[in-house]
């Protein structure tokens, strides 16, 4: 289980409001933001008055503190109208740039003539303003004024969490590259610099030294016949019929397994085809469909950015991720895409029981005997959030975004696939050409395309395309 993020609180204060009501609004922003499984970071009461940040010498408390503890995440909460020079000070001491988030406290009653007063729905613009100055980007709450005890508080944390996971995310990943890319697909071309200066490092390994490895193997060893004995308790092997080529299929994935954790990385892609197939007998899906399954992201066709497209969605949602072509329009519905591959999706989509089986469009070329190890399915009905990252040498990195919703449609094929529904989808599909993306697009469950847009287009500095409408 990972550890809980780490975000700084900074509760701005003015002094000539009440002391009272800025105690207890950051009390409870505190409390609710542990309750969504955040540390949070924040001035003590003997650090700075009231524990909260407004003169010179208490934001530089507070901003020396955010630094020792290299919070992933600011918080900012205007506990009445604020002082934005203590938040502007606050944040520039702490010198990271890590994402912020925007509230200000809602007033505790309807005013009256006397009534104590918060006055945050003024005081959050200047806070802004100060933050604009000094060249800070920042994230205003959906719902900006608020109590922290309101639901609305609670799912803006737990979304301002998956935005500060993403960013770090990214940032500090390390990606496997086993094997180079299809020479038939300059399409999963992968320019590593580029990605080392917008965070990601590339481990590589070429094939021949993991088929050097695969083959002092042993089918006997305990990680291998462990993966052997769970491949048949969740997928149905009956098409295979060769215990030789199951085994095969599970050295492939051990190897994996290992080089991963070796070189601590978050995610691979992987040479699938065709050198595996001529010099080991085996497709790689199913291998790579149980490494996604059970958290490491695995992608296809050495497709790194792929592969990171899968990582960004998994952080997000907590939950495995696929990677798919944009494979057929449906004939009868413009609105609805077969998101397909031959393939390796992760089998937690799968709306039947996963089987493995050989190839079709490999056997034709390889022998039907050498292409065992797809693992096939229809998928589950359910919604989907499609994502991809991708690169230009002259325009950098962007991405495209969707949300869709898998459809139980009568129209069949093989492989793993999922007939799914984009409000939009030809609009979308001329930007997918037009902005210079790959024919994968990687996927995972549920509509959680908010994170990644914030943190993709506001702190990581991307283009972001998605739907019209």
């Amino acid at each position: 289980m990972s550890a809980p993020l780490k975000i700084g609180l900074i509760p701005a204060n003015r002094n000539f409001f009440s002391d009272e009501l800025a105690a207890k609004m950051r009390a409870e922003t505190i409390h609710a933001l542990q309750a969504a499984g955040i540390e949070v970071v924040v001035p003590s009461e003997l650090q700075t008055k009231l524990g909260c940040v407004e003169t010179r010498e208490e934001a530089e408390v507070c901003g020396r503190l955010f630094r020792e503890r290299d919070v992933a995440g600011i918080v900012v909460g205007a506990m009445n109208f604020g002082d934005e020079q203590g938040v502007a000070i606050a944040v520039r001491t702490a010198r990271l740039d890590v994402p912020i988030l925007l509230f200000g406290g809602q007033e505790q009653e309807v005013l009256t003539h006397g009534t104590p007063r918060r006055d945050s729905f003024c005081g959050l613009i200047s806070i802004a303003e100060a933050l604009r100055q000094i060249d800070v980007r920042y994230t205003v709450a959906q719902r900006p004024i608020c109590f922290p005890t309101d639901a609305s508080f609670a799912e803006e944390a737990t979304r301002f969490a998956a935005v500060c996971r993403v960013v770090q995310g990214i940032r500090e990943a390390r990606y496997g590259l086993v094997g180079t890319r299809p020479e038939a697909f300059w399409t999963c071309r992968t320019d590593e610099v580029a990605l080392q200066q917008f965070g990601p490092t590339t481990v590589v390994t070429d094939l021949s030294e993991a088929l050097a490895v695969m083959r002092k193997m042993s089918p006997d060893d305990a990680d291998v016949q462990a993966a052997l004995a769970d491949l048949k308790a969740t997928a149905d092997v009956s098409a295979i019929g060769d215990e030789d080529a199951l085994a095969r299929l599970c050295i492939l994935e051990v190897f994996l397994r290992r080089f991963a954790e070796e070189n601590a990385l978050d995610a691979l892609a992987v040479q699938c085809w065709s050198a595996l197939q001529q010099e080991w007998g085996t497709c790689a899906c199913t291998p790579m469909s149980r490494l996604s399954n059970s958290g490491l992201p695995a992608a296809c066709e050495a497709d790194v950015l792929g592969a990171a497209s899968m990582h960004a969605l998994q952080i997000v949602s907590g939950t495995p991720a696929g990677l798919a072509d944009w494979n057929n329009l449906h004939n009868e519905d413009d609105d609805l895409v077969n998101v397909w591959h031959c393939s390796a999706f992760a089998g937690c989509f799968a709306g039947e029981t996963p089987r493995v089986c050989r190839n079709e469009i490999l056997g034709q070329n390889f022998g039907y005997e050498r292409v065992a190890g797809t693992l096939e399915f229809r998928m589950e009905p359910q919604p989907l959030t499609l994502f991809r990252l991708s690169h230009d040498p002259k325009t950098g990195f962007c991405v495209c975004l969707a949300h869709g919703q898998v459809e139980d449609d009568p129209a069949r094929t093989f492989g793993a696939y999922g007939w799914t529904r984009v409000k939009g989808l030809l609009p979308f599909y001329r930007n997918v050409i037009l902005r210079h993306f790959p024919h994968h697009v990687a996927f995972t469950a549920g509509h959680i395309g908010g994170a990644l847009e914030e943190a993709f287009g506001n702190y990581l500095g991307v283009e972001v395309y998605k739907p019209e409408g």
